[in-house]
């Protein structure tokens, strides 16, 4: 049980909502197009996201630490640990995992994860080629994220979580209920996936001394912290600008998301404070709530008003 638990740690399972809110929103546009959707796909689509997200997170951390950039958290002249430079996942800094068992879950995730991708090619109406082609071209990214290329070195890691935690995720599970290939659920997609970049913007900012000391490149140590907490603003505020369109021009129902402005605004309140320590957390918990409320607001109009689609 206590192994469970450490291999449970390790997968980082709260990070799971930035790839489970827009699975689920692909999932709830494709309710208002069919009025119906498979659990099976539902559920296969589901394995399939999280075993490559877990696996990401996994390579993620063994990157990390080969590279240097997970270290133990150093001490001052008082002898208290500096918090800033506190880790999220200390798997292999605190030594709960070999770093070779790491790479082997990593890769049976990927496995199993590829096998539900197969299961689902059944059920699903999609055609092959293109499901595949969005499933194979994730999965690589998840690892380059941090091994091989390394986009999170190289100022380029904002770039592939836009594209994964957002468009790829939404369209796939859109495109697995219904056969279909659309461009208005990238739209769709467009509040919840700002909303998850400012996760990782708040984390990297946090960071920028640390990562800067280690030789990596982000886009906050390019803009600075004074152009950095323009970018989450714009990032945290724009989402609300899209749902305004959606509220005005096709369900009014879709209010639901403003009931979290405020806790944006405190948020934003926090970066220019500079107070980083929680503000990741504090801001994937807005992620999820803002997340939630935006994919209920949808159902609420596809049951309210049947005869409602949601199209740009």
């Amino acid at each position: 049980m206590n192994r469970f638990k450490t291999y449970l740690l390790a997968v980082r399972p709260w990070s799971f909502t930035a790839s489970m809110m827009p699975l689920l929103l692909g999932s709830a546009l494709a309710y208002s197009y069919l009025r119906t959707i498979s659990i099976h796909i539902l559920f296969l689509t589901s394995v399939s996201t999280l075993c490559v997200h877990a696996a990401g997170n996994l390579f993620n951390t063994y990157y990390d630490y080969i590279h240097g950039v997970d270290t133990p958290p150093s001490t001052n002249k008082t002898g208290k640990t500096n918090e800033i430079d506190n880790i999220d996942d200390r798997t292999l800094i605190d030594g709960l995992l070999k770093p070779n068992e790491i790479v082997r879950l990593g890769l049976i995730l990927y496995a199993i994860g590829t096998i539900a991708f197969v299961l689902l090619t059944y059920y699903s109406p999609a055609k092959e080629p293109y499901l595949a082609l969005i499933y194979f071209g994730a999965l690589p990214l998840s690892f380059l994220y941090t091994g091989g290329i390394g986009f999170k070195y190289i100022a380029l890691g904002d770039v592939l979580i836009l594209l994964t935690f957002g468009p790829i995720t939404v369209i796939s599970s859109y495109m697995a209920q219904t056969g279909q290939y659309s461009i208005y659920p990238i739209l769709y997609a467009l509040p919840l996936t700002l909303s998850t970049e400012a996760i990782l913007h708040s984390n990297n900012t946090r960071d920028m001394e640390h990562d800067r000391s280690v030789g990596i490149l982000t886009l906050s140590i390019i803009l600075g912290k004074r152009y950095s907490y323009y970018v989450y603003c714009l990032l945290m505020y724009s989402p609300y600008v899209i749902i305004s369109y959606i509220i005005i021009n096709i369900s009014w129902f879709c209010f639901l998301p403003f009931l979290t402005i405020k806790y944006a605004y405190r948020l934003c309140e926090e970066f220019k404070h500079e107070q980083f320590i929680k503000l990741p957390n504090r801001t994937a918990k807005f992620n999820f709530l803002f997340g939630f409320l935006y994919i209920l607001s949808i159902i609420i109009s596809n049951t309210v008003q049947k005869d409602q689609k949601f199209v740009f």
